[in-house]
């Protein structure tokens, strides 16, 4: 299976969403776009976790085109059109520009996000491209998240920087950026504690974290990337507000589109926040993380094969 068709099979719950809820709309059938119509688009649009912001801006787009009449299929290919307007600004590759080497990028998103797997998965991605790699267990609160990395690393052949449960990770960070100085490595990607329940303790953490890099290269962190959890809906732009006052968010990833996640919070975090978007997380392969298509998306949530 493709990763298209994971991703078209994690947003069949949008498209099924929206089709019910299209003013009746069956295939073949025409509706003219009135306001009672207009009213239910909107209405699937929020209840497909789009959000409030860009259900009214597409049903203001739509309603501007002055449509008559329109079956189903033309109405979700006008959807599709406009959630891409919204998402083809901030689709954005991540590039890496640190200089002096190594490029540093902090991984943040709350436990189960699937934060340190998206880690592996990044640096299987940059690896690729021909990027020396090496990975740093920063998340010191949980024995768990060491351990995974560890695999991870053994998995797509990486080094891993880790130390003891409950050590500082600010230290695990200084040794990464070390190592890969000395080794001529491009890529240094860090895993973070996530535990938002205590946001004064993450603060500080992450704080002592910029710090030290800070000291090492005025530039560093290159990169802080939120990974964040599709199934968890609009939690997941609480979760963007959080972290982006903590932390200086400055990219995002999502995971989990394969599932039964509804995606449409992809569109909602692009019309608030205008963060960059550089990846989706399509299921647990090492290959499974993909770069943002914003096209792709749409049409996946809108229903429509490219």
């Amino acid at each position: 299976m493709s990763w298209l068709d994971k991703l078209t099979g994690g947003f069949r719950k949008t498209a099924d969403r929206l089709g019910d809820n299209i003013g009746g709309l069956g295939t073949g059938a025409k509706a003219a776009l009135d306001t009672a119509t207009l009213d239910d688009i909107e209405e699937a649009l929020i209840a497909s976790d789009i959000g409030p912001e860009a259900s009214k801006r597409i049903r203001n787009a739509i309603a501007a085109r002055r449509f008559e009449q329109l079956d189903e299929r033309g109405l979700r290919t006008i959807l599709a059109e406009e959630m891409e307007a919204i998402l083809a600004p901030v689709a954005k590759p991540l590039d890496i520009w640190g200089f002096p080497r190594p490029h540093v990028i902090l991984v943040i998103g709350v436990n189960g996000s699937g934060k340190t797997t998206t880690i592996g998965k990044l640096g299987s991605w940059l690896k690729e491209q021909d990027y020396g790699v090496i990975l740093a267990a920063g998340d010191t609160f949980r024995a768990a998240a060491i351990e995974q990395l560890r695999i991870w690393g053994k998995r797509i052949d990486a080094p891993v920087i880790s130390g003891k449960e409950g050590g500082d990770a600010a230290g695990i960070v200084f040794d990464g950026v070390k190592q890969a100085t000395e080794t001529g490595i491009d890529c240094l990607i860090v895993d973070t504690a996530g535990r938002l329940q205590n946001k004064t303790h993450l603060m500080d953490e992450l704080s002592k974290v910029r710090r030290v890099l800070g000291r090492l290269n005025p530039e560093s962190p290159h990169d802080v990337i939120l990974v964040l959890d599709a199934t968890t809906g609009q939690n997941a732009l609480n979760q963007i507000e959080v972290f982006r006052d903590l932390a200086g968010v400055t990219g995002l990833v999502m995971t989990k589109l394969d599932g039964t996640a509804r995606g449409g919070v992809l569109v909602a975090a692009a019309e608030r926040f205008k963060l960059p978007i550089h990846a989706i997380g399509v299921g647990e392969g090492v290959n499974d993380l993909r770069p943002f298509n914003p096209r792709a998306v749409a049409r996946a949530i809108a229903g429509l094969t490219l």
